[in-house]
C-alpha cells in the first residue's frame, strides 16, 4: 500500500492504492477471453497521478476501481466529507448522475426481449398525446436522435441558484416533460444526435406504463437484485445516500465563491435519467454483467452496441456510451454528472476489464477533463516511452 500527503503543509488526504486477488469467475461471472487478456495491464500508478491532479483542480476527494478477470485495483485521494475530514474510501456510495441512463435502457431492452415494446414503434402508441410528434419512435429516445430539447439547459443556467431551486423539489415526469415541449425541438426525429435529458425521463414514463410498477421496482427486480448489487439504490424523492458515502460539492460560478455540499437532494430533475446511487464496485459489476450478455439476449445487446458517432472519440448507441481510446483500444460505458459527482464507468467490450472513477465536484471542467485520463490509465496502461 502507497501513501502520500498533498498540499502546502496540509493533509488533503491518503493515496491509496490496493491489488485484491480474488477468484475470477466469482467477480465477473464469465471467462477471461483472448481480447482482454491481450490488453495492457494497468497503470496503477497513473491511476493515482489522474486522482490527485483531479483534487488539485478543485475536487474535494476522488476515488477509482478497477476490476480486471480477478485482480482489483483501487485508488483514493482526498476527502469523502471536507466537515468532518474524512478521507476517500474506495467503497464509498455516490450519485452515479446520467450512468442511470443505462440502467434505463436495459430495463425497456429487457422488455423488448419480452415482445412487450418495439424499438421501432412510436412513442405514443404506448404514451398516446405526450409527445407533439409521432414519428419519435422508443429508439430515437435511447440514442438521443429524438429532437426533444433538454429542458435542464433551462434548469441549470444558474449552477448554484438553479440547483437550490430544484435541491427539495419533487417533478412529476409530465412536468419534465412539459418543460422540454415549450422549446421547439433540436431536430428532427432521427436526424441527428443531440444529448437530452428528456429522453430518458420519457424513458422512465414507458418503463412505469408498461410494467404497472415504478421504475424503482424495475431497476431493483431486474438488476438491482439478480446481479446483488447491495450498494446500489433509487430513493427518490428521499434527499439521503443511505450508508457510507462520498459529499458531492457543487462549484460556484463565480470564481472564488465557497463550495455547495450539493450531497442531499432529491434530484428529481433526473429521476430515470439520473438518480441512481450506486459505488464503483457495483458499477463494475454491472457493466460487467451487460456486456458479458447477463442481462440481455444477444440480439438486444448488440442493438445497444450499434453507435452512432459524436465526435472523434466518442459514440452513442442505446444508453452506451463508446469512447476510443489514445491506444486504439474501445470501451463502453457511461458518464454521469449530477450536482457534486462527475462518474466515468466504462468497461471492454466483453465486459472481462471494468473502471469506475468519480470525483466529488461538478460544474468543473478540468477535473472533468482531468477525470477521463483514468479511462487511459485503466485500459492503455504506461505510456510508451519516446
Amino acid at each position: 500500500m502507497v501513501s502520500a500527503t498533498v498540499g502546502r503543509g496540509a493533509v488533503l488526504g491518503a493515496v491509496t492504492l490496493a491489488l485484491l486477488a480474488v477468484p475470477a469467475q466469482a467477480a465477473t461471472g464469465q471467462v477471461k477471453s483472448p481480447a482482454a487478456a491481450g490488453l495492457p495491464k494497468p497503470d496503477a500508478a497513473g491511476l493515482a497521478r489522474v486522482l490527485r491532479s483531479a483534487v488539485e483542480q478543485g475536487a474535494p476527494g476522488a476515488l477509482a476501481r478497477i476490476d480486471d478477470h480477478g485482480t482489483t485495483y483501487t485508488a483514493t485521494h482526498g476527502f469523502a466529507d471536507r466537515g468532518t475530514r474524512r478521507a476517500m474510501a474506495a467503497g464509498d456510495r455516490f450519485r452515479v448522475g446520467s450512468v442511470t441512463k443505462t440502467f434505463s435502457a436495459v430495463v425497456l431492452l429487457q422488455l423488448v426481449d419480452e415482445h412487450k415494446l418495439s424499438l421501432d414503434a412510436p412513442v405514443d402508441r404506448y404514451l398516446p398525446g405526450l409527445l407533439p410528434d409521432d414519428r419519435i419512435t422508443v429508439r430515437h429516445l435511447l440514442s438521443h436522435r429524438s429532437g426533444l430539447y433538454d429542458y435542464t439547459n433551462d434548469m441549470f443556467a444558474d449552477s448554484v441558484p438553479g440547483f437550490e431551486a430544484v435541491r427539495n423539489r419533487v417533478f412529476t415526469y409530465r412536468e419534465l416533460v412539459a418543460l422540454s415541449l415549450k422549446h421547439p425541438r433540436t431536430n428532427a426525429p432521427g436526424a441527428a444526435y443531440s444529448y437530452s435529458n428528456t429522453n430518458f425521463v420519457v424513458a422512465g414514463m414507458l418503463i412505469e406504463k408498461l410494467t404497472g410498477h415504478s421504475v424503482a421496482t424495475e431497476y431493483r427486480t431486474r438488476v438491482f437484485e439478480p446481479l446483488k448489487l447491495g450498494d446500489t439504490f433509487y430513493v427518490h424523492p428521499d434527499t439521503r445516500i443511505p450508508g457510507a458515502h462520498a459529499h458531492g460539492y457543487l462549484t460556484p460560478d463565480k470564481a472564488g465563491d465557497p463550495l455547495v455540499d450539493a450531497t442531499a437532494q432529491t434530484v428529481s430533475w433526473a429521476q430515470s435519467a439520473g438518480a441512481v446511487i450506486s459505488s464503483a464496485r457495483d458499477l463494475d459489476t454491472f457493466y460487467g454483467a451487460l456486456l458479458g450478455g447477463r442481462l440481455l439476449s444477444p440480439a438486444r445487446l448488440a442493438e445497444m452496441e450499434n453507435m452512432t458517432r459524436v465526435n472523434a472519440t466518442t459514440a452513442y448507441g442505446l444508453g452506451l456510451r463508446r469512447r476510443d481510446l489514445s491506444c486504439g483500444i474501445s470501451v463502453y460505458g457511461h458518464t454521469g454528472t449530477v450536482q457534486g459527482y462527475y462518474t466515468y464507468a466504462f468497461a471492454t467490450k466483453d465486459g472481462g476489464r471494468r473502471m469506475t472513477a468519480v470525483a466529488t465536484t461538478s460544474n468543473n471542467g478540468k477535473v472533468l477533463d482531468t477525470l477521463a485520463g483514468t479511462l487511459e490509465s485503466a485500459f492503455c496502461g504506461k505510456p510508451k516511452k519516446g
